[in-house]
């Protein structure tokens, strides 16, 4: 029988990515590429392991990712919410309205959030989106 795959898309300032999560061990690809080997800093890989460890599942699940976009930063926030959605739809057929369903975990801890926040688009007679050219009186 096929493992069964539960796939999501998250997304932050110019990242996109595409997760997907079977049964497994624990072991987080990126590109191809480990997680820890793939992203420079520690941090980054903690980030976007947080909905799992929030929900008990560190070494329940494989995550396979495909990223593009953006930076290292962006990349692991559009992770993680591709993370926390695919454990959503893992977690679909439970009763929602209990304490320890996945949604509410998931929200009480801010991962369902789409963070709205990107770079703001350069204007015509400034140097960039709000700085002005320097002014000189004499």
């Amino acid at each position: 029988m096929a493992k069964q795959v539960w796939t999501a898309t998250g997304r932050r300032k110019r990242s996109s990515a595409t997760v997907r999560i079977t049964g497994g061990t624990g072991n987080i690809t990126v590109n191809g590429i480990d997680a820890n080997e793939y992203f420079p800093n520690k941090i980054l890989v903690m980030d976007l392991t947080q909905p799992l460890y929030a929900t008990d599942n560190a070494n329940r699940f494989d995550v396979e990712v495909n990223v593009k976009g953006g930076g290292y930063s962006g990349q692991a926030g559009a992770i993680r919410l591709g993370i926390a959605r695919a454990l959503l739809k893992f977690d679909a057929n439970t009763d929602q309205s209990r304490e320890d369903s996945y949604r509410k975990i998931l929200k009480a801890n801010g991962f369902l959030t789409r963070d709205a926040r990107v770079k703001e688009r350069k204007k015509y007679g400034l140097k960039k989106a709000r700085r002005a050219p320097q002014f000189s009186k004499r």
